[in-house]
């Protein structure tokens, strides 16, 4: 037994050894971004210093098949409840086949829209729906069919958004990001959503991005639709931004407006969208400019303007973005 075992020791050692060759790192990064805020409530004026998010990023492969993401909040606090709350990324990624992956653990709910979609590090201020959502990550599993360079087809199970992350609440959503010729980018997904009180909602999410030479603009469209709900677009969002760069200097703007109609009350008194209540409308906007004095996103500094209909708070915010890598393969 023991010629056998010997006989079998250099073939273990040999996959071993190739295991750890195909092991590594690919990039450690930090990225941070600090702001002086000032608003104007009612005429009296209010300021301070801020910090909004320090990120560490962690990129890597176990094997040639099999790659993972690490993204932690170093600012946010820990819930006890949920030791992962400060955690965006925590998942690992197998690609089964040329157009087929799969991925699990803590990931990117998949609603569709560029405000949600986009690293929140990279939003100055949410509408009302994206805001007051329990949570934009979490942890479950997505299938993901890959037909064409670009265009991804994807299946996700995972906890609900709009409900507290430790409850038996579940969101089934179908995601396709991808693209319609050059200069239209889409994000576009159905998502099966179950409220803290069990009960469930259809959300039809419409992303698109269109690249117009130096101007790029966003607009996203939302409808959620309850089971018992009169009618449909009559609790809705729509969102757009507008991104116009001119050399190291960006001038950007968005405005949103988001509807729920008051008829859209179940018949024990409670709205249907618990996100955004029957009977309210929500109308944001402003406006600001980016300026990358390297030429490039390692440093970005910011003015931004914005207001709502709501807290009707005049808000006005100066900062420095600013990324560096620790370790890059």
């Amino acid at each position: 037994m023991r010629p056998k075992l010997l006989a079998i020791f250099p073939f273990l050692l040999a996959s071993t050894l190739l295991l750890a060759q195909q092991t590594h790192v690919d990039e450690v990064s930090v990225d941070t971004r600090a702001t002086f805020h000032q608003q104007t409530t009612d005429g009296v004026y209010d300021s301070h210093f801020q910090g909004d998010y320090l990120n560490l990023h962690i990129k890597g492969q176990l094997t040639d098949a099999l790659t993972f993401r690490v993204r932690q909040r170093l600012n946010k606090k820990i819930d006890e409840k949920n030791p992962f709350n400060a955690t965006d990324f925590l998942w690992l990624k197998w690609q089964a086949a040329p157009k087929w992956s799969f991925t699990a653990g803590k990931q990117a709910i998949l609603i569709g829209g560029y405000e949600i979609d986009s690293p929140p590090i990279d939003v100055y201020y949410y509408g009302a729906f994206s805001s007051r959502l329990y949570q934009y990550y979490a942890f479950g599993a997505t299938a993901t069919f890959s037909p064409a360079p670009g265009q991804d087809i994807s299946v996700q199970f995972c906890p609900s958004p709009i409900s507290p992350g430790t409850q038996d609440a579940y969101s089934y959503n179908l995601y396709w990001s991808g693209h319609i010729g050059k200069i239209w980018k889409t994000t576009w997904s159905y998502n099966y959503v179950e409220d803290e009180l069990h009960r469930k909602m259809n959300w039809f999410v419409l992303g698109n991005k269109f690249f117009l030479g130096d101007l790029v603009v966003d607009i996203d469209c939302i409808d959620r639709v309850a089971f018992g709900q009169p009618r449909f677009f009559s609790d809705w969002t729509v969102i757009g931004k507008a991104i116009w760069t001119v050399g190291k200097w960006n001038l950007c703007t968005k405005v949103g407006y988001e509807r729920n109609a008051a008829e859209n009350v179940a018949p024990d008194g409670i709205s249907y969208d618990l996100v955004l209540p029957a009977g309210n409308d929500y109308l944001y906007g402003g406006a600001g400019v980016e300026f990358f004095p390297l030429g490039n996103d390692l440093l970005r500094l910011h003015a931004v303007y914005f207001r709502d209909n709501h807290d009707r708070v005049n808000n006005f915010d100066i900062g420095i973005t600013w990324r560096f890598n620790i370790y890059k393969r």
